[in-house]
Order: structure tokens, then C-alpha cells, then sequence
């Protein structure tokens, strides 16, 4: 089957249940589960139950996959959750899927979507798991190339008081990236004309040095900073993803998924990993548009998982064992190791 073939490097982001020769995956309870997994489904039922209880629900449970089935069973045999559906009026289905069970849709790069590339790219807000830290440096008269300057305290995506900023995200999310940057300088040559700004219109494509140059003339007046501060932080965390390394890598991902996806019918497993074997280059073989070892770990996910049935043989053996052996000599190299890196090996 294909999960006999996966990668040992695979085996380690997603260790198996401790034990040998227990229940299977189908058969798992909580009590097979490490103690801190064991807390964390516990945890899980009772914000669950809690949020069906204010909605006033009856549910119908449903899973997909080993550990859906665990949170499932907790919640059908959580007592405050019995009591709740015996009294509950309204009725619903809620259905538990692993998200192991799509790592394709977890590490792929979908689509042309300005929103993902943002939260992809940029640092993230401390204490926040869904936001980004937007540098501010630029609307002030500091001068630094210092990216993770301090001095200044960053911006961020959540702008719940400034509409025209949440109507911008809301572009953000829902257009393309090449109109949603044309939404960006819009919304920032309108904020522009009524304050007065001496702004000129530049028809054609946005480029970041325009959004940009549009930003400074807001820098020197700070009321117009503090009526359009919102916007601004988001207008900046474009300029500052599409000038961001990663974006074209992302694209490069983008390209080589969608490639994939029409050959994957006419290729097999072996040929897919020969084509990727000379793009695995050590610290000092490579340039900032190549792929590191954490981003070949994200392209392997990607191709096991979306291959489905492998065909195991002594070609595909061989096959993996040449990109084995390229990776841990990559990953060998490497100077000063990513905390993931540090995790795995």
C-alpha cells in the first residue's frame, strides 16, 4: 500500500500510536493515546459540547479516520453531552475528519490568493495563530534595514474598526491577487484624495514600489495616518509579501503541483522522484530560489499524498533510497538547522 512506501521522513512528522501489537487504528480508544493527546480530546469534547449547548443542538456524530473516531466516542459518552441532547431542540449533523487524512490540502499552495500568500509569508503576530506582524518602519522617519526592527511596534491584519480595511481584506480573500493588489491602490488613492494628498493616478499594473510611493505621503501627516491607519497596515502587508522571497518560491510551488496533477495519470512514483533529484542542493550549492529541505519535506507530502495507491517495487526502492540519501546529506550540511530540522532528526 502507499503508506509502506512513504518516506521515513514522513514517518517522522507523523509518528504512529505507540505499542506494538495493539489495536488497530480502527479499534483505537483514548486510552491508547499519549497522556497529553488524552487531555487535549478531552479539552476538545468539552468546548465542543459547550458551543452546542449554547446553540441548543442535538447532534448526530459521524469520523473519518482513527482519531476522529476517538474525539466522536468521547463526546456520544460525555455525560454533560447526554444530558444536553436529551433536551436539545434543534437538530445537526457534525462529521470529525482527520486532517492527516488530507495533507495534500495542509501543505499545498492553492491557487492565486493574495490572503494565503500574506499569512504564508509574513512573520506571525506574537501570541496570535492567525495573524502577522506588518512592519510599520516605513510610515515613520526611522531609517533601518534592519527587517525585524523592534523599535516600532508592529501592524497587523484584524482591523475590525476600519471598513474600508475590512472591505480590502475581504478582496483580499475573495480576488485574485493581481485585482486584489489593483483593490489595494484603489482603496489607497481614495483615502489619499480626501486628505488632500498630492497623489497622481498611475493606470496599468501595481507594482510594490508604487503602492509604495503611494504610502509615503501619508508618512508626514499624522492625521491622515491615524484616519487611515488600518488600510495602511494592509496595503503594507502587500508591499511587503510581494517583495517577500518566498512569494515567487510559492509560485514556483504553485507551478510544480498544477504540473503534477496533469501528468500524475502518465507518470509513475520513481520518474517523479529522479525529475526532483537534481533540485536537492546542499547550504552551499544553493541559491534563495532554490528549495531547502524543509520546503522538499513539504514537496514529498504533497506528491505521496496525492499520488494514492504506489506500486512498491525494487524501482521505486531505489528511486527513494537516491533521494534518501541526497536529503540527510542536505540536511547534513545545513549550518544552523530550522527548529523543525532540529525536531525530525
Amino acid at each position: 500500500s502507499a503508506e509502506l512506501c512513504l518516506l521515513p521522513a514522513l514517518a517522522a512528522l507523523l509518528p504512529p500510536l505507540p505499542g506494538s501489537g495493539g489495536p488497530g487504528p480502527a479499534e483505537v480508544g483514548l486510552g491508547a493515546l499519549p497522556a497529553g493527546l488524552r487531555a487535549a480530546v478531552r479539552s476538545l469534547v468539552g468546548d465542543l459540547d459547550s458551543l452546542f449547548t449554547a446553540l441548543g443542538l442535538r447532534e448526530e456524530s459521524f469520523a473519518v479516520g482513527a482519531l476522529s473516531r476517538v474525539v466522536a466516542a468521547e463526546l456520544a459518552s460525555y455525560a454533560p453531552a447526554r444530558n444536553r441532547r436529551r433536551t436539545a431542540s434543534n437538530k445537526a449533523s457534525v462529521i470529525f475528519v482527520d486532517r492527516t487524512l488530507d495533507l495534500a490540502g495542509a501543505v499545498g499552495h492553492h491557487g492565486d490568493n493574495l490572503a494565503e500568500k500574506i499569512l504564508s509569508v509574513l512573520p506571525k503576530l506574537p501570541g496570535h495563530k492567525t495573524d502577522v506582524m506588518v512592519n510599520m518602519v516605513e510610515l515613520t522617519a526611522l531609517q533601518t534595514t534592519d527587517e525585524t526592527c523592534s523599535i516600532i511596534a508592529p501592524g497587523c491584519l484584524a482591523q475590525p474598526n476600519d471598513p474600508a480595511a475590512k472591505a480590502l481584506w475581504e478582496s483580499f480573500m475573495n480576488l485574485k491577487q493581481k485585482e486584489a493588489v489593483m483593490e489595494a491602490r484603489r482603496h489607497l488613492v481614495e483615502a489619499a484624495s480626501r486628505e488632500n494628498l498630492p497623489i497622481k493616478m498611475s493606470m496599468g499594473e501595481v507594482t510594490p514600489e508604487q503602492l509604495s510611493s503611494y504610502i509615503q505621503l501619508f508618512r508626514n501627516n499624522l492625521k491622515a495616518l491615524e484616519n487611515h491607519c488600518g488600510l495602511l497596515q494592509l496595503v503594507l502587508a502587500t508591499v511587503q509579501t510581494l517583495k517577500h522571497p518566498q512569494t515567487s518560491k510559492w509560485d514556483n510551488f504553485l507551478a510544480f503541483e498544477r504540473l503534477l496533477l496533469q501528468t500524475i495519470g502518465d507518470s509513475e512514483m520513481p520518474s517523479v522522484l529522479n525529475q526532483l533529484l537534481p533540485m536537492i542542493k546542499s547550504y552551499n550549492d544553493r541559491t534563495k530560489d532554490d528549495y531547502t529541505c524543509e520546503d522538499f519535506l513539504v514537496l514529498l507530502i504533497y506528491i505521496y499524498s496525492v499520488f494514492g495507491e504506489i506500486k512498491c517495487g525494487k524501482e521505486l526502492d531505489a528511486a527513494e533510497e537516491v533521494v534518501k540519501k541526497a536529503l540527510v546529506k542536505a540536511i547534513c550540511d545545513e549550518p544552523e538547522p530550522s527548529p523543525l530540522l532540529q525536531k525530525i532528526t
